[in-house]
């Protein structure tokens, strides 16, 4: 079944008696070419551009729960490109480009909607920094503006420019960025999956990985064991726990993020904005309602839900930025396993066992990076070697001393 308008008026014309399942509910099958460990956006996009873009068959992708239970459907729904270091921005501005034609890609609406990513800034210092930001934007084939206080001022009056402890005094804005639809993005890479013969097999959870003499042979599930020539983990937070299982320990934590979404308002926020003096970042949903988060909760934990300090320091900043969220009532929150790296950059790499490669540390970045993080590790999986953007997203870069220190505060996850 494709999606068009003319389609849609056919179906409500009949009573939408022929809308039929996104996908399939396959029987997982003894053995594939390649098992996808993680059901989220990562690996739903890995599985879609294998099939796609790679032409290779007999793949699989295992959840152990629901698809869109994870953090692809718990995160704040923003997509852009304004990093600075080598190492960052040539691939987020690869995911961005993926992003602007992924709705024809996929033929499903995902929502996406470039309606730009003001950071705000608050001191002559972070007017510089930003400045340099914007020109490596730029030189990486991204687009970026420097904006004064009055330009902020015409796109959104109603931000907090008087206050003595925090005046705005201008902003980096990334037309370009935006937002898109989390469950869409997720739905649609199911469905662009299935409609290229992958197995999208839900409630079948990885427990442990059968290995003999450095090779991975396939993994044990809670629906029995599968065989694989090839074995991707995409698993965001849990991917300490399930790479365990393979004897790795990976330099990573993972520490809860929570989102809040406010109750319906009239349209106010016309893009994204990010506070320079605290970390708070808003935007305003299609149903009305803002949406926004701040820092991870300090602790390590694997579970879906925060504590209430980390609800009052995003709280206090969004009202020191916006004084009149002080008005809005809360409707209600979520919380995401974020899988926190030692240097706050990701890793796409094949690991120290034939067969087995990995996906993981993507912090706050991985609803953003989701297009080329799925594109990237699919082409490491087919061809066994690394993307032209993904080559410094390796295993052993702190070992080699070559970490992506993207905001220079140390390698300590919860600075970043």
């Amino acid at each position: 079944m494709t999606y068009s308008a003319f389609r849609i008026l056919k179906e409500a014309l009949t009573g939408h008696k022929g809308w039929g399942p996104q996908w399939r509910d396959p029987v997982p099958q003894p053995d594939y070419d390649y098992v996808i460990v993680g059901g989220g956006g990562h690996g739903l996009a890995t599985a879609y551009y294998l099939a796609s873009k790679f032409d290779q068959g007999r793949i699989a992708v295992l959840e152990k729960r629901w698809i869109g239970g994870g953090n692809v459907g718990r995160n704040t729904t923003i997509i852009r490109s304004n990093y600075l270091l080598d190492g960052n921005e040539p691939f987020y501005e690869f995911s961005l480009k993926l992003w602007e034609g992924l709705e024809r890609d996929l033929n499903y609406n995902a929502m996406v909607s470039q309606r730009g990513v003001l950071n705000l800034v608050h001191t002559d210092a972070q007017r510089d920094s930003a400045r340099r930001r914007g020109n490596a934007m730029i030189l990486n084939g991204s687009d970026a503006e420097l904006l004064d206080a009055d330009g902020v001022r015409a796109m959104y009056p109603f931000l907090n420019f008087e206050d003595a402890r925090f005046p705005i005094k201008g902003g980096l804005l990334q037309r370009r960025g935006g937002t898109a639809r989390h469950d869409a993005v997720a739905w649609g890479y199911a469905r662009g999956a299935d409609r290229r013969g992958v197995d999208i097999i839900q409630n079948c959870e990885v427990t442990g990985f059968r290995i003999k003499d450095g090779k991975v042979l396939g993994v044990e599930t809670s629906r029995g064991y599968i065989a694989a020539d090839k074995v991707g983990v995409a698993v965001a937070g849990s991917s300490s726990r399930v790479m365990e299982t393979a004897g790795m320990r990976l330099p990573i934590e993972s520490h809860v993020l929570q989102a809040f979404v406010s109750e319906g308002l009239k349209p106010t926020i016309s893009g994204v904005i990010t506070y320079g003096a605290g970390h708070f970042y808003c935007s305003q949903s299609d149903k009305g309602g803002l949406v926004f988060g701040g820092d991870i909760d300090m602790y390590n934990s694997y579970a879906q839900r925060g504590n209430l300090p980390a609800v009052e320091d995003v709280m206090e900043s969004g009202i020191s930025l916006i004084p009149a969220l002080g008005r809005v009532r809360l409707l209600r929150s979520w919380g995401g396993i974020m899988d926190m790296s030692m240097d706050g950059s990701p890793f796409i790499d094949r690991t120290h066992i034939e067969g087995l490669y990995f996906n993981g540390g993507w912090c706050y970045g991985g609803f953003k990076a989701t297009p080329a993080s799925g594109y990237c590790f699919a082409h490491l999986l087919a061809t066994d070697r690394r993307h032209e953007t993904a080559t410094a997203y390796r295993l052993d870069r702190f070992r080699r001393g070559c970490m992506i220190d993207e905001k220079g505060q140390g390698a300590q996850p919860n600075l970043h």
